[in-house]
């Protein structure tokens, strides 16, 4: 019972990341489905830091992080810059960065493999294909046309699957 109660909190983590990366195509459209999608990737932001805040010292970078990607955010969709929004890309990597670290400095220092421990590796997996679509995203943002694909209309869809698919690889 106590190995179930400990791998809630990275299995909660899976299902909100799994969650927002199978919606990301289907919301990325409109306004409003945007903000639907922001909604949604916020819960895996909200529960990386509740999972980091369980380690020492991962606490405050990731709440400075989170908090620096949701200013840019309100800044980049309030005055419509390609730079602000390029900022707010960079965060969300960085984001994602020191989660992976977080996770992966948890799970080195484990002694036994557990069904917690496994959810952590695939949390950790996901984060890494997260982390390479919003740096892609950030080039984007700050140098458009730099990363050629099919068409230019649902980047962060294409960018998403580029990069889940190369990390696949």
């Amino acid at each position: 019972m106590n190995a179930k109660v400990q791998s809630r909190p990275d299995l909660l983590l899976l299902l909100s990341l799994l969650v927002a990366i199978l919606l990301t195509p289907v919301l990325n459209g409109s306004n409003w489905s945007r903000l639907l999608l922001a909604g949604v990737t916020f819960i895996p932001i909200v529960l990386s830091i509740v999972r980091l805040s369980q380690f020492k010292g991962w606490l405050w970078p990731s709440i400075l992080l989170a908090l620096g990607n949701v200013i840019f955010v309100v800044a980049g969709n309030t005055f419509g810059s390609r730079t602000l929004t390029g900022i707010r890309w960079g965060f969300l990597a960085a984001f994602f960065a020191v989660t992976a670290a977080g996770l992966f400095s948890h799970l080195r220092n484990s002694r036994f493999i557990a069904r917690s421990q496994l959810y952590t590796a695939v949390n950790i997996y996901l984060l890494l294909g997260l982390l390479w679509t919003t740096l892609y995203l950030a080039i984007d943002s700050f140098s458009p046309g730099s990363i050629q694909m099919g068409s230019q209309a649902d980047r962060q869809t294409e960018l998403l699957y580029f990069s889940l698919v190369l990390i696949c690889s």
